[in-house]
């Protein structure tokens, strides 16, 4: 049986920090955690069009702060910021609504990502636009694929897709590699994001790993 394991918890304290971060009692630790994945899953629903890297969630006994990594971030926060105050209104109704412990002091921040041809979340999810524009997913996959590697620090490109590509019967997979990707490497920095593009035949699996080069103590420091 093959031993697949996920590249962002086989690096976790190596490269790699909690996504959420709190510590908690028997009692909070079950609710704390629900809480977390629904408001996760809850964000990244809400803001799909709005190129979400990732949500990460810190808790305090009577505080916590969500902080939510995007390549568009004028979208989310809004004009003066009405944005980011409906979205904070929006997560309190959808906490009470699922029961979950409200905490007092709820900030959000909305942080900008850098450098969006290299995260693999955003450049799954500009995979999934264009499939979802009916676009040919080879041609996708090979633009996808020329533009991460243009980016100065990648080292390594691969994506593959799964699902009854192009309509077909039969579902299959294909993929398209570029550079190296040494999964099993601690120091190897390696992001990696999974998708779904929603056609009308059926549903296609996206998944990209980038490869951003060897990260060493000194570096890290």
């Amino acid at each position: 049986m093959s031993k697949k394991v996920h590249p962002y918890a086989h690096r976790l304290v190596i490269l790699r920090d909690w996504k959420s971060r709190w510590f908690a009692g028997k009692k909070e630790y079950k609710d704390y955690l629900i809480g977390d994945v629904t408001i996760r899953d809850f964000i990244m629903k809400k803001y799909r069009n709005a190129f979400v890297s990732g949500v990460e969630i810190e808790r305090s006994p009577k505080g916590a702060r969500i902080i939510i990594k995007t390549s568009r971030p004028g979208v989310i926060i809004g004009r003066a910021g009405e944005g980011a105050k409906k979205l904070r209104k929006d997560v309190v109704e959808m906490m009470k609504k699922n029961k979950l412990p409200v905490p007092e002091d709820l900030k959000i921040d909305i942080s900008e990502v850098q450098n969006p041809d290299a995260d693999a979340a955003i450049v799954a999810y500009s995979i999934v636009e264009g499939l979802e524009r009916r676009l040919p997913f080879r041609r996708v996959m090979k633009q996808t694929l020329d533009k991460v590697m243009a980016v100065r620090g990648v080292k390594g490109v691969r994506i593959l897709i799964g699902g009854r590509l192009n309509g077909a019967e039969m579902a299959r997979s294909e993929e398209v590699k570029r550079g190296s990707i040494p999964l099993q490497t601690f120091r190897a920095d390696i992001d990696f994001a999974r998708e779904r593009a929603k056609l009308s035949y059926g549903t296609l699996g996206i998944k990209v790993w980038i490869y951003k080069g060897e990260v060493f103590e000194k570096d890290s420091k």
